[in-house]
């Protein structure tokens, strides 16, 4: 791969699922950006819309795959990382179109997941998400997007 940068460019996890798996693990929570995300949101399911390319604030991106629990999560607490599988981490994304991104900036779909997919679902437009700090994500993802400051 020498010379061709790497698909697996920004994540992305919901703080609700953040919560639902410290309270699996009998966390009182997680502290935003310790689940090493770089976009850390609130509202949207995400892994629903994968295969979706996603405005998130003035950038494109293209969530392509669930993310890979790593066994830094253990760290945060026993069992996490099993407890992050299966679709409940969050998402790997693509850049298409670099762009500013803001806590608070919303989410919406540009692209519907094709036809057939089991993660196929109307009314996606309706339901935008947003934007929450991760202290692992927003500086990141500005270099990695190569966004303007």
């Amino acid at each position: 791969r020498l010379g061709r940068p790497s698909r697996r460019q920004v994540s992305l996890i919901a703080r609700e699922e953040i919560a639902r798996h410290a309270a699996a693990v009998e966390l009182p929570g997680i502290t935003p950006g310790a689940v090493r995300s770089n976009i850390e949101t609130t509202g949207i399911d995400l892994i629903s819309f994968l295969g979706c390319q996603m405005e998130v604030g003035e950038a494109v991106l293209l969530f392509y795959e669930a993310r890979t629990p790593c066994y830094k999560m253990d760290r945060i607490a026993p069992g996490l990382q099993g407890r992050m599988s299966q679709g409940r981490q969050g998402v790997m994304a693509q850049i298409l179109r670099s762009g500013r991104i803001r806590v608070g900036d919303r989410i919406c779909p540009i692209t519907r997941p094709a036809p057939g997919r089991d993660d196929a679902q109307p009314g996606h437009e309706e339901r935008p998400g947003e934007l929450r700090s991760g202290g692992n994500g927003d500086q990141a993802v500005r270099e990695q997007a190569g966004v303007r400051h």
